[in-house]
């Protein structure tokens, strides 16, 4: 079966090898044929050499179809649309990691193939009436916004969202947030994405390179009060106006560090705030499974900016590093 894996080089030196097939499954196993996967960053990052692992198949985020089930796995019938989990060990509780030594793509092989045997609770159903690619969108992106706005925001009608760029996270937290009856503030560096934001619901839009008081800007928008979330993505740079445009009281979750993994944190301006400041990694079996529950209601679908065959990953990694991409990128075979 055909596969994309790294080697050393970065995305100039990704193969197209042909391995073994997995096989069937096992007692409490299921073999799943695979359809899409989505590109996020830290599989960017892994494919660019960033995170080095010579070898290993790509992809955190996996969509497919069920084609056989192993003994004692009553969840799933064979013809089940299924989509992976990014913390395969992960079922329900408090976070069981904090690095990503059992994440697909990363510290064991992902979905960058044709098949895979793995354990049922890898997986769990995906959205009815999804394709697979919009399906694979969820997995990392999409449960990462829902996770820091509904999980552990308490996201509810008439809150105040400021969502940080128009990549993929930040695009399910609009959707997110307007589905539920929040309003929406997003930023950008791009007026043509911005102008797309406000179709999807954004209600204050702002461009970071000719506003970069950008934190004073939402201020503004809210009457002075300051937003109830931040989806924080950039990190460093973006924590200190991102501070600024937190309510008292309120909630910044960092899901990212785009802009850097150290640096400042001005803490004096956060202890005024009185803000929650906590950072995530994706979230839980469970987590995925209230998501999917609630996209099976039809609130929105995913939005997809390109789609690349598996053949042309390399292409799509760069597609990702341009930066013009609005929301997520597919894979497709």
């Amino acid at each position: 079966m055909k596969a994309i894996v790294t080697a050393p080089g970065g995305l100039n030196a990704l193969k197209l090898v042909d391995l073994p097939d997995p096989g069937q499954p096992g007692p409490g196993e299921i073999r799943v044929a695979l359809h899409a996967s989505s590109i996020n960053f830290h599989d960017y990052s892994v494919a660019s050499g960033r995170m080095p692992s010579d070898g290993r198949v790509l992809m955190a985020d996996g969509a497919g179809v069920v084609e056989a089930v192993g003994d004692g796995v009553s969840e799933f019938v064979p013809g089940d649309h299924v989509v992976s989990g990014f913390f395969p060990d992960w079922q329900d509780g408090p976070p069981v990691s904090g690095n990503f030594s059992r994440v697909p793509g990363d510290g064991i092989d992902g979905f960058a193939t044709e098949y895979a045997v793995r354990p049922a609770t890898a997986f769990t159903h995906a959205p009815k009436g999804f394709s697979h690619v919009e399906a694979a969108t969820i997995t990392t992106a999409g449960l990462t916004a829902w996770r820091a706005l509904v999980e552990l925001g308490n996201l509810k009608a008439g809150d105040t969202v400021l969502a940080l760029g128009t990549g993929g996270v930040s695009i399910f937290a609009l959707q997110i947030a307007r589905a539920m009856g929040a309003r929406v503030a997003i930023t950008s560096s791009s007026d043509e994405k911005l102008a797309r934001a406000r179709e999807l619901g954004a209600e204050f839009t702002l461009n970071y390179k000719t506003h970069q008081d950008w934190g004073k800007q939402v201020m503004g928008w809210t009457g002075g009060r300051g937003v109830d979330h931040v989806v924080e993505v950039g990190g460093p740079g973006t924590l200190a106006q991102s501070i600024q445009a937190v309510a008292l009281g309120g909630r910044i979750t960092m899901i990212g560090v785009l802009t850097g993994v150290s640096g400042e944190v001005p803490t004096a301006a956060l202890m005024g705030k009185q803000a929650v400041l906590s950072g995530i990694i994706v979230g839980s079996r469970r987590h995925q499974q209230d998501f999917v529950r609630a996209l099976d209601t039809g609130i929105f679908r995913p939005v997809i900016d390109r789609v690349f065959p598996l053949e042309e990953l390399a292409d799509a990694f760069r597609y990702e590093e341009s930066g013009a991409h609005f929301g997520k990128i597919g894979i497709e075979w």
